[in-house]
């Protein structure tokens, strides 16, 4: 019997490949490159030294001192505005007042012609909307008398004038309190700037943090080794100062013994002397209280508050911002201080504290701080004055 053909169609081998392993090696190598080109893109930032965060602190807080002299300038200007502004709509309401006034017995006048029988063009002149208007017609000019010619003109000159001057101040009063809040607004961008310094205090560990007192450390015993030389050389001066004088007054008085003695004059020394004192005392009594942008007491102050109130005790009157204080009194050396004396930092005069002597001063320092004593030298100087 014949063997019949099989219908089913012979399976075809499949030769056995690794196509798997090839894939998973790939999509390693992709990930890997995507990892490294991720890294190069986007590389993580250096941690800022102690030193930078220092620097940078210290500078936020220049730049805060800045910005609060400026803050301080406008609002004193701003409130000084105002009240000019608060003055002259007061005197427009006098003059409207005025002018109401007149309209009133001018209207009295039209109202006995009207009864006579007919409304004169002058009557109409004063009771017309617009008398300017109507008062520029000659026939009308004609008909009035030149007291009233002159009343009138008088008066709506003083009204233009009180109308010119309203407007001039508010415009000048909207643009102050523009400056104003862009002064706070940028005094808040300051602090921003400031809580982010404080972030990067607040993420040093341990040992920077202990690296970082000890920088201060440093820089504040140097501020008071310069104070303690600044001491020496003052009472160095004051005692040859003293021998002087003393030789003075002994050739003096041979002098009046033969009668042409001259005498010297110590009063303005010993008055500047009793203004320091009261000064030094206000300042000491605020010792301890808080540092606040723009404040001016009693209860926290900024550095120009503090000295502006202090002399206040004395009986003097300084202005409100660093920028203004340095420009009254005398300058004087910083080798020539006297306790009272105002001494100014930095070079945009952004900072200012009041001499005690030996070389320190009383101040509020910055934000944060509280009113201290400290050496003067614990920033640069820019100069200093004896305002009285």
């Amino acid at each position: 019997m014949p063997v019949l053909a099989s219908h089913r169609k012979p399976r075809t081998r499949v030769r056995s490949t690794t196509p798997a392993v090839g894939f998973t090696t790939a999509a390693l190598a992709s990930v890997t490159l995507l990892s490294t080109q991720s890294a190069t893109a986007a590389p993580t930032e250096p941690k800022p030294s102690v030193e930078e965060v220092q620097k940078k602190v210290d500078d936020l807080y220049r730049q805060a001192g800045t910005a609060t002299q400026q803050y301080n300038k406008a609002k004193t200007a701003s409130a000084q505005q105002r009240s000019r502004v608060d003055s002259l709509l007061e005197a427009a309401a006098k003059r409207a007042d005025k002018l109401n006034e007149t309209r009133r017995e001018l209207g009295h006048y039209a109202a006995a012609q009207y009864r006579g029988g007919a409304i004169a063009p002058t009557a109409t002149f004063f009771l017309a909307d617009d008398p300017q208007a109507y008062f520029d017609q000659d026939q009308l000019m004609a008909r009035m008398t030149a007291q009233q010619q002159k009343a009138v003109g008088d008066f709506r000159t003083q009204q233009n004038e009180a109308a010119a001057k309203r407007v001039e101040a508010t415009k000048s009063l909207e643009t102050l309190t523009e400056s104003q809040a862009t002064l706070r607004s940028s005094k808040q961008q300051v602090q921003n700037k400031l809580a982010e310094a404080r972030t990067l205090l607040s993420k040093l560990t341990a040992e920077e943090k202990a690296r970082l007192a000890e920088l201060e450390r440093k820089k504040e015993a140097e501020a008071e080794r310069k104070a303690e030389e600044l001491a020496r050389q003052q009472a160095a001066a004051a005692k040859a100062k003293a021998e002087a004088d003393r030789a003075a007054e002994e050739a003096s008085a041979g002098e009046a013994d033969s009668g042409t003695g001259t005498g010297t004059d110590t009063g303005s020394d010993s008055g500047y002397a009793s203004k320091a004192d009261k000064v030094l005392s206000f300042a000491r009594a605020q010792i301890g209280k808080p540092y606040v942008w723009g404040a001016t007491g009693p209860s926290s102050y900024d550095c120009s508050g503090l000295t502006q109130a202090a002399w206040k005790a004395a009986g003097v009157d300084l202005p409100r911002t660093t920028w203004d204080q340095v420009k009254v009194g005398t300058r004087v050396a910083t080798a020539d201080l006297q306790p009272g004396d105002l001494v100014f930092f930095y070079d945009d005069i952004s900072h200012v504290g009041i001499y005690k002597g030996d070389g320190m001063m009383i101040h509020a320092p910055k934000p944060g701080a509280n009113v201290r004593e400290e050496s003067i030298y614990s920033m640069p100087i820019y100069g200093s004055v004896r305002p009285a």
